[in-house]
């Protein structure tokens, strides 16, 4: 059986189709969707009355791979599939040596391998074996830039709306740890329980306890409109709660925002459509960066990006004896605006 690389719409559509194969391979950093898929194989593949015989969960952290072998070449009980899960597979001692089995699978028998948070080498020999005996599946971490959509997406499945700089509040505050971030919906779906509502960057506040004024987003719009009262504020909050809103994350949210301004600048056409696709960002927000170009030059851009990579550097503690975070920020943000 020669598997390619799998997605997860097909993956879940031969699922659904009950269109099963004898090894499964997941892994990524992404553990979301490792755990979803999982779930929904255990709910769904073996009867309800089959289960206490023919599903079983193995960790990887508790065993070794011989285990594994020896319960996945096992025969069902009263029945024609068994499902067997090796969570933690990362963990499992002699890992490599599942290649006996992978190489020789039992058809009555669906292993599903569960290899989270990182990639297995693809150089290594029982890679190989996967690639022609199994279905692989890759949960990729998604980039935070990509977030804000996802939230929507699925709240949108659950038949709720999200305004845009909500979704930007709650990507900032939860970063993209889809896990985390669904963890947080749910319970927000829970708390409002009227479906007609509009969440809102006030909804988020008042529920979730992130501020609508304190955060990069709103560092990023005042320094757009060079609002120095408003960005001096923000830092003055940043340097007393660096717990957190740790100096990284804030250099990292200002050098992913100028270095869209520097593109903004690069672009022949700036109507809305286009900018919101070449910058790869809400339509919603165009208007802060059409601002931000307004008031930076090119030049200053470049100069304002240089800063950041300089400020970065010195947070981890190069070439600054003394200066703490807060210092380095209002040094930052005055030289940005200057």
């Amino acid at each position: 059986m020669e598997q390619q690389k799998i997605n997860l719409e097909k993956l879940i559509g031969d699922l659904k189709k009950k269109i099963y194969y004898p090894v499964y391979f997941f892994c990524g950093e992404e553990s979301y969707y490792i755990d979803r898929i999982t779930d929904y194989m255990m709910e769904t593949i073996i009867p309800e009355t089959e289960k206490s015989f023919n599903q079983i969960v193995i960790y990887g952290k508790d065993c070794d791979a011989s285990v594994v072998i020896n319960v996945a070449r096992k025969y069902p009980m009263m029945a024609n599939l068994q499902l067997v899960i090796l969570k933690e597979a990362q963990e499992l001692k002699n890992f490599e040596d599942l290649i006996h089995y992978i190489e020789n699978p039992l058809k009555s028998t669906i292993l599903v391998i569960n290899y989270k948070y990182k990639s297995l080498d693809k150089r290594k020999k029982i890679y190989k074996s996967l690639e022609k005996n199994a279905v692989i599946f890759e949960s990729e971490k998604l980039y935070e830039e990509k977030i804000p959509t996802w939230i929507a997406n699925y709240l949108n499945r659950k038949n709720y709306k999200i305004e845009p700089k909500a979704a930007v509040l709650l990507t900032e505050f939860l970063g993209n740890d889809l896990s985390k971030v669904v963890n947080e919906l749910d319970k927000l779906i829970i708390i409002l329980g009227n479906k007609s509502q509009i969440i809102t960057s006030q909804l988020i506040e008042k529920n979730i306890g992130i501020s609508k004024e304190y955060n990069n987003y709103e560092l990023q719009s005042a320094l757009a409109r060079k609002e120095i009262l408003k960005a001096n504020r923000i830092i003055n909050y940043f340097a007393g709660n660096q717990k957190n809103n740790h100096i990284s994350q804030t250099l990292a949210s200002l050098f992913f925002f100028f270095s869209k301004v520097l593109i903004f600048h690069s672009l022949n056409n700036k109507s809305k459509q286009n900018v919101s696709s070449s910058l790869k960002i809400n339509p919603y927000f165009v208007r802060e960066y059409e601002i931000a170009a307004s008031n930076y030059s090119q030049a200053k851009v470049t100069q304002i990006i240089s800063l950041l990579r300089e400020y970065d550097v010195k947070s981890k503690g190069y070439g600054n004896v003394s200066s703490t975070a807060g210092d380095l920020l209002k040094e930052l943000i005055f030289k940005i605006i200057h």
